[in-house]
Protein backbone atom coordinates (compact mmCIF):
# COMPACT_ATOMS: atom_id res chain seq x y z
CA UNK A 1 0.00 0.00 0.00
CA UNK A 2 1.25 3.33 -1.33
CA UNK A 3 1.37 6.21 1.72
CA UNK A 4 2.17 9.87 1.30
CA UNK A 5 3.40 11.29 4.87
CA UNK A 6 1.25 14.20 6.66
CA UNK A 7 1.16 16.23 9.84
CA UNK A 8 -1.94 15.91 10.93
CA UNK A 9 -3.93 13.10 12.48
CA UNK A 10 -7.41 11.71 13.68
CA UNK A 11 -8.85 10.97 16.83
CA UNK A 12 -11.61 8.72 17.84
CA UNK A 13 -14.51 10.91 20.16
CA UNK A 14 -16.72 7.89 20.99
CA UNK A 15 -19.21 8.23 18.72
CA UNK A 16 -20.78 5.42 16.30
CA UNK A 17 -19.90 4.73 12.98
CA UNK A 18 -21.77 2.80 10.40
CA UNK A 19 -21.03 -0.80 10.86
CA UNK A 20 -24.15 -2.68 10.03
CA UNK A 21 -24.88 -3.15 5.64
CA UNK A 22 -25.36 -0.31 4.25
CA UNK A 23 -28.18 0.75 1.25
CA UNK A 24 -27.72 3.82 -0.43
CA UNK A 25 -30.52 5.93 -1.19
CA UNK A 26 -30.12 8.49 -4.46
CA UNK A 27 -31.80 11.03 -5.25
CA UNK A 28 -31.11 12.51 -8.55
CA UNK A 29 -32.17 16.20 -8.27
CA UNK A 30 -32.48 17.99 -12.07
CA UNK A 31 -31.68 16.76 -15.51
CA UNK A 32 -29.79 13.58 -15.76
CA UNK A 33 -28.92 11.18 -18.39
CA UNK A 34 -28.87 7.41 -17.74
CA UNK A 35 -25.37 6.89 -19.28
CA UNK A 36 -23.80 9.75 -16.52
CA UNK A 37 -25.98 8.22 -13.70
CA UNK A 38 -24.66 4.71 -14.39
CA UNK A 39 -21.06 5.94 -13.59
CA UNK A 40 -21.91 7.06 -10.00
CA UNK A 41 -24.28 3.92 -9.64
CA UNK A 42 -21.65 1.42 -11.06
CA UNK A 43 -18.57 3.56 -8.90
CA UNK A 44 -20.85 2.78 -5.31
CA UNK A 45 -21.40 -0.83 -6.65
CA UNK A 46 -17.77 -1.10 -6.66
CA UNK A 47 -17.08 -0.84 -3.23
CA UNK A 48 -18.58 -4.10 -1.60
CA UNK A 49 -16.05 -7.44 -1.32
CA UNK A 50 -17.08 -10.23 -2.74
CA UNK A 51 -18.27 -9.21 -5.18
CA UNK A 52 -21.97 -9.48 -5.85
CA UNK A 53 -23.45 -12.61 -7.63
CA UNK A 54 -23.04 -12.18 -11.50
CA UNK A 55 -20.78 -9.11 -11.38
CA UNK A 56 -17.19 -9.32 -13.01
CA UNK A 57 -14.38 -9.34 -10.38
CA UNK A 58 -12.59 -5.92 -10.13
CA UNK A 59 -9.27 -5.66 -11.16
CA UNK A 60 -6.55 -4.13 -8.60
CA UNK A 61 -5.99 -1.41 -7.85
CA UNK A 62 -9.96 -1.47 -7.00
CA UNK A 63 -12.41 0.45 -5.06
CA UNK A 64 -12.62 -2.14 -2.35
CA UNK A 65 -9.13 -1.73 -1.58
CA UNK A 66 -9.60 1.88 -1.65
CA UNK A 67 -12.86 1.17 0.56
CA UNK A 68 -10.57 -0.94 3.12
CA UNK A 69 -8.97 2.11 4.83
CA UNK A 70 -12.00 3.17 6.00
CA UNK A 71 -13.12 -0.11 7.34
CA UNK A 72 -10.43 -0.04 9.66
CA UNK A 73 -12.18 2.76 11.52
CA UNK A 74 -13.53 0.93 14.50
CA UNK A 75 -16.15 2.57 16.89
CA UNK A 76 -15.75 2.04 20.88
CA UNK A 77 -17.16 -1.60 20.85
CA UNK A 78 -14.37 -2.60 18.42
CA UNK A 79 -16.43 -3.01 15.20
CA UNK A 80 -15.55 -1.59 12.12
CA UNK A 81 -16.97 0.26 9.54
CA UNK A 82 -18.73 -2.21 6.87
CA UNK A 83 -17.54 -3.15 3.51
CA UNK A 84 -21.16 -3.98 2.68
CA UNK A 85 -22.39 -1.46 0.74
CA UNK A 86 -25.19 -1.43 -2.02
CA UNK A 87 -27.28 0.54 -3.87
CA UNK A 88 -30.58 0.22 -2.38
CA UNK A 89 -33.09 2.40 -3.49
CA UNK A 90 -33.08 5.54 -6.45
CA UNK A 91 -35.78 8.40 -7.26
CA UNK A 92 -35.73 11.32 -9.64
CA UNK A 93 -37.18 15.04 -9.08
CA UNK A 94 -36.73 16.08 -12.91
CA UNK A 95 -39.01 19.03 -12.32
CA UNK A 96 -36.76 20.51 -9.51
CA UNK A 97 -39.37 21.15 -7.08
CA UNK A 98 -37.57 22.65 -4.48
CA UNK A 99 -36.20 25.26 -7.46
CA UNK A 100 -32.28 25.77 -8.96
CA UNK A 101 -30.95 27.38 -5.76
CA UNK A 102 -30.91 26.49 -2.43
CA UNK A 103 -29.13 25.96 0.82
CA UNK A 104 -27.69 23.65 2.17
CA UNK A 105 -30.37 22.90 5.25
CA UNK A 106 -32.50 23.13 2.03
CA UNK A 107 -31.11 19.30 1.02
CA UNK A 108 -32.97 17.99 4.19
CA UNK A 109 -36.43 19.41 2.47
CA UNK A 110 -35.12 17.32 -0.45
CA UNK A 111 -34.73 14.00 1.51
CA UNK A 112 -38.35 14.55 3.51
CA UNK A 113 -40.33 14.75 -0.21
CA UNK A 114 -38.21 11.71 -1.40
CA UNK A 115 -39.56 9.36 1.44
CA UNK A 116 -42.98 7.05 1.51
CA UNK A 117 -44.12 8.40 3.96
CA UNK A 118 -44.23 12.06 2.60
CA UNK A 119 -45.28 10.95 -0.82
CA UNK A 120 -41.85 9.58 -2.00
CA UNK A 121 -40.61 6.65 -3.14
CA UNK A 122 -37.84 6.08 -0.80
CA UNK A 123 -38.44 3.82 2.16
CA UNK A 124 -37.33 5.17 6.02
CA UNK A 125 -33.70 3.37 6.92
CA UNK A 126 -32.32 4.62 9.72
CA UNK A 127 -29.26 2.47 8.54
CA UNK A 128 -28.81 3.38 5.24
CA UNK A 129 -26.96 6.75 3.26
CA UNK A 130 -29.30 9.22 1.48
CA UNK A 131 -27.20 10.56 -1.27
CA UNK A 132 -28.91 14.02 -3.48
CA UNK A 133 -26.80 14.24 -6.17
CA UNK A 134 -27.94 17.23 -8.19
CA UNK A 135 -27.45 18.13 -12.07
CA UNK A 136 -25.21 21.04 -13.66
CA UNK A 137 -27.46 23.55 -13.65
CA UNK A 138 -27.96 23.53 -9.70
CA UNK A 139 -26.51 26.13 -7.33
CA UNK A 140 -26.16 25.04 -3.90
CA UNK A 141 -25.00 27.40 -1.17
CA UNK A 142 -21.01 27.80 -0.95
CA UNK A 143 -20.89 25.82 -4.45
CA UNK A 144 -17.43 26.22 -6.22
CA UNK A 145 -15.83 28.41 -3.50
CA UNK A 146 -16.02 26.31 -0.21
CA UNK A 147 -17.93 23.29 -1.32
CA UNK A 148 -18.16 20.13 -3.59
CA UNK A 149 -20.14 18.31 -1.97
CA UNK A 150 -20.88 17.80 1.83
CA UNK A 151 -22.37 15.22 4.41
CA UNK A 152 -24.41 15.69 7.92
CA UNK A 153 -27.22 14.37 9.19
CA UNK A 154 -31.27 14.98 8.91
CA UNK A 155 -32.66 16.73 11.48
CA UNK A 156 -36.14 15.36 12.75
CA UNK A 157 -37.89 18.69 12.77
CA UNK A 158 -37.46 18.64 9.28
CA UNK A 159 -37.44 15.27 8.13
CA UNK A 160 -38.74 13.22 11.15
CA UNK A 161 -35.60 11.08 11.30
CA UNK A 162 -32.53 10.92 12.09
CA UNK A 163 -30.41 9.94 8.60
CA UNK A 164 -26.95 10.37 7.20
CA UNK A 165 -26.92 12.35 4.04
CA UNK A 166 -24.65 13.19 1.07
CA UNK A 167 -24.63 16.29 -1.27
CA UNK A 168 -22.78 16.21 -4.35
CA UNK A 169 -23.08 18.57 -7.39
CA UNK A 170 -21.93 18.36 -10.76
CA UNK A 171 -19.69 21.19 -11.28
CA UNK A 172 -19.56 20.83 -14.82
CA UNK A 173 -20.66 24.12 -16.15
CA UNK A 174 -20.13 26.25 -13.27
CA UNK A 175 -16.49 25.62 -11.28
CA UNK A 176 -14.64 22.17 -12.84
CA UNK A 177 -11.23 23.76 -12.63
CA UNK A 178 -12.26 24.00 -8.39
CA UNK A 179 -14.69 20.80 -8.39
CA UNK A 180 -13.86 18.53 -10.57
CA UNK A 181 -9.94 18.77 -10.78
CA UNK A 182 -7.56 17.15 -12.15
CA UNK A 183 -10.02 16.44 -14.59
CA UNK A 184 -10.10 20.30 -14.68
CA UNK A 185 -7.45 22.81 -13.53
CA UNK A 186 -8.64 26.12 -12.03
CA UNK A 187 -7.55 29.30 -14.23
CA UNK A 188 -4.00 30.76 -11.95
CA UNK A 189 -2.93 26.93 -12.30
CA UNK A 190 -3.52 26.83 -16.53
CA UNK A 191 -0.21 26.26 -18.55
CA UNK A 192 1.66 24.72 -15.43
CA UNK A 193 -0.51 21.64 -14.59
CA UNK A 194 -1.97 19.75 -17.23
CA UNK A 195 -5.94 18.37 -17.21
CA UNK A 196 -6.07 15.17 -16.95
CA UNK A 197 -8.59 13.03 -19.17
CA UNK A 198 -11.33 11.83 -17.35
CA UNK A 199 -11.78 8.22 -17.31
CA UNK A 200 -15.57 7.98 -18.20
CA UNK A 201 -15.83 10.74 -20.48
CA UNK A 202 -17.20 13.58 -18.69
CA UNK A 203 -15.60 16.00 -16.57
CA UNK A 204 -17.90 16.89 -14.39
CA UNK A 205 -19.37 13.54 -13.51
CA UNK A 206 -16.03 11.89 -13.46
CA UNK A 207 -15.24 14.84 -10.45
CA UNK A 208 -18.04 13.93 -8.65
CA UNK A 209 -17.17 10.36 -8.53
CA UNK A 210 -13.98 11.29 -5.81
CA UNK A 211 -16.18 13.73 -4.25
CA UNK A 212 -18.65 11.02 -3.71
CA UNK A 213 -15.68 8.64 -2.46
CA UNK A 214 -14.68 11.88 -0.10
CA UNK A 215 -18.31 12.18 1.47
CA UNK A 216 -18.97 8.75 1.84
CA UNK A 217 -15.83 7.95 3.41
CA UNK A 218 -16.55 10.68 6.03
CA UNK A 219 -20.04 9.64 6.23
CA UNK A 220 -19.24 6.23 7.23
CA UNK A 221 -16.51 6.80 9.69
CA UNK A 222 -18.11 9.68 11.37
CA UNK A 223 -22.12 9.89 10.66
CA UNK A 224 -22.59 11.90 13.45
CA UNK A 225 -19.90 14.42 13.73
CA UNK A 226 -18.76 12.77 16.57
CA UNK A 227 -16.47 9.78 15.63
CA UNK A 228 -13.40 10.11 13.64
CA UNK A 229 -11.67 13.77 12.81
CA UNK A 230 -8.73 15.59 13.34
CA UNK A 231 -8.83 18.83 15.88
CA UNK A 232 -11.34 19.49 18.87
CA UNK A 233 -14.31 21.30 16.79
CA UNK A 234 -16.65 19.34 15.87
CA UNK A 235 -18.63 22.41 14.40
CA UNK A 236 -15.83 22.50 11.97
CA UNK A 237 -14.15 19.13 12.17
CA UNK A 238 -11.22 18.12 10.01
CA UNK A 239 -12.11 14.51 9.06
CA UNK A 240 -10.07 11.57 7.09
CA UNK A 241 -10.96 12.78 3.41
CA UNK A 242 -10.39 16.03 4.39
CA UNK A 243 -6.63 15.45 5.33
CA UNK A 244 -6.05 13.75 2.03
CA UNK A 245 -7.04 16.23 -0.05
CA UNK A 246 -5.86 16.52 -4.15
CA UNK A 247 -4.02 13.48 -3.21
CA UNK A 248 -4.22 10.71 -6.05
CA UNK A 249 -1.38 9.07 -5.81
CA UNK A 250 2.68 9.01 -4.18
CA UNK A 251 4.57 12.09 -4.25
CA UNK A 252 1.61 14.52 -4.28
CA UNK A 253 2.18 18.08 -3.97
CA UNK A 254 1.46 21.20 -5.08
CA UNK A 255 -1.16 21.38 -7.75
CA UNK A 256 0.21 17.52 -8.35
CA UNK A 257 -1.72 14.68 -8.53
CA UNK A 258 0.78 12.21 -7.30
CA UNK A 259 1.84 8.88 -9.71
CA UNK A 260 -1.34 7.62 -10.95
CA UNK A 261 -2.19 5.66 -13.83
CA UNK A 262 -3.10 5.99 -17.97
CA UNK A 263 -4.57 3.30 -20.10
CA UNK A 264 -4.05 3.10 -24.14
CA UNK A 265 -6.37 5.39 -24.75
CA UNK A 266 -5.03 8.18 -22.75
CA UNK A 267 -7.53 8.21 -19.80
CA UNK A 268 -5.77 9.01 -16.32
CA UNK A 269 -7.30 6.20 -13.01
CA UNK A 270 -5.84 4.76 -9.98
CA UNK A 271 -8.68 2.06 -9.63
CA UNK A 272 -10.73 -0.20 -11.47
CA UNK A 273 -14.32 -0.57 -10.47
CA UNK A 274 -17.18 -3.46 -11.99
CA UNK A 275 -18.00 -3.23 -14.90
CA UNK A 276 -14.60 -2.47 -16.46
CA UNK A 277 -15.09 1.11 -15.25
CA UNK A 278 -11.78 3.00 -14.26
CA UNK A 279 -12.35 5.66 -11.63
CA UNK A 280 -9.92 8.49 -10.43
CA UNK A 281 -10.57 8.76 -6.58
CA UNK A 282 -8.75 10.70 -4.05
CA UNK A 283 -6.64 8.97 -1.51
CA UNK A 284 -8.34 8.75 1.82
CA UNK A 285 -6.41 9.16 5.68
CA UNK A 286 -5.01 6.19 7.35
CA UNK A 287 -4.46 6.11 11.28
CA UNK A 288 -2.51 2.97 10.80
CA UNK A 289 -0.07 4.52 9.08
CA UNK A 290 -0.94 8.18 10.29
CA UNK A 291 -0.22 9.47 6.42
CA UNK A 292 -3.07 9.15 3.13
CA UNK A 293 -3.11 6.00 2.10
CA UNK A 294 -4.55 4.53 -1.26
CA UNK A 295 -4.52 1.23 -3.10
CA UNK A 296 -1.28 -0.31 -4.24
CA UNK A 297 -0.88 0.24 -8.45
CA UNK A 298 2.11 -2.11 -8.68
Amino acid sequence: MQVQQSVETVAYHMGPVLTLDVGIYIIWYGNWVQWKQSILIDFLSSISSPSPIGVQQQQQPSVEQWWRTVTAYQDQTGHGVTGNVKVAGQTNDPAYSHGKSFTQLNVQSIIRSALIPNGGLLPVDTSGVYVVLTADDVYMQDFCSSACGFHYFTYTSIVGYTLPFVWVGNSDKMCPGSCAYPFAVPSYMQGSVPALKAPNGDVGVDGMVSVLGHELAETFSNPFINAWYAGQDPSNPTEIADLCEGVFGPGAGGGYPGLILKANNGVSYNMNGFRGRRFLVQWLWSYKFNACSGPSMY
